[in-house]
């Protein structure tokens, strides 16, 4: 049976890390397309990077299938969730 406790120790740090690298990222001037296309990559790198240390190298394509997905879904949340949020909270002032 998979223990979810590992995903809020290893999980929600990385995904911290990479909301903090797209917020870096933000203060040399990246926006945009170029922007949502950052938030991905390190999204794509750090989850598929920490599926394989956690599982080791997958060696069938349902090992490969999941840490994939993992990657992705990491990279859309980190591209994904700062719109959603951005679009829904009230704004201050006039």
């Amino acid at each position: 049976m998979f223990d979810y406790s590992s995903l809020l120790v290893g999980v929600v740090p990385l995904v911290a890390v990479i909301f903090g690298l797209v917020e870096f990222s933000k203060s040399f001037g990246l926006k945009g397309h170029w922007l949502t296309i950052f938030s991905m990559v390190p999204g794509l790198a750090f989850g598929i990077s920490y599926k394989i240390a956690e599982t080791g190298l997958p060696t069938l394509f349902g090992g490969w299938f999941a840490t994939i997905v993992f990657g992705l879904a990491l990279g859309l949340v980190a591209s994904g969730f700062y719109d959603f949020i951005n679009k829904r909270m009230p704004r201050n002032g006039p």
